[in-house]
């Protein structure tokens, strides 16, 4: 089993920055694809980024591309998600995910089996 926990969120001007990291205990990350995700009031859970396992490969949501950056240090099972130039409609709640084994990059919920607990980003205007 695999305990993720998000942190960094928090409340941010248009325009400005935040980063997420997401840590994994009880197992490492090991060679598992991590992807973020993120879920508006009332809205479906939207793919953001991922990243894989082995000299690693990302992908992003067109929405996000060139300004959000994800990155991962497997000798400490972090995974991080670096957002600039943030928008109101940002806003949600962030969560990071695992694969169970590596399938290649996924970008549906049901590609992932574990899941953190989310962390807010809320972006004013």
């Amino acid at each position: 089993q695999v305990q993720l926990v998000e942190s960094g969120g928090g409340l941010v001007q248009a325009g400005g920055s935040l980063r997420l990291s997401c840590a994994a205990s009880g197992r490492t990350f090991g060679n598992r694809n991590v992807g973020w995700f993120r879920q508006a009031p009332g809205k479906g859970r939207e793919f953001v980024a991922t990243t894989t396992w082995n000299s690693p490969n990302t992908y992003y949501a067109d929405s996000v591309k060139g300004r959000f950056t994800i990155s991962r240090d497997n000798a400490k099972s972090l995974v991080d998600l670096q957002m600039n130039s943030l928008r109101p409609e940002d806003t949600a709640v962030y969560y990071c995910a695992a694969q169970r084994l590596p399938i290649g990059i996924g970008t549906r919920p049901n590609d992932y089996a574990y899941w953190g607990q989310g962390t807010q980003v809320t972006v004013s205007s």
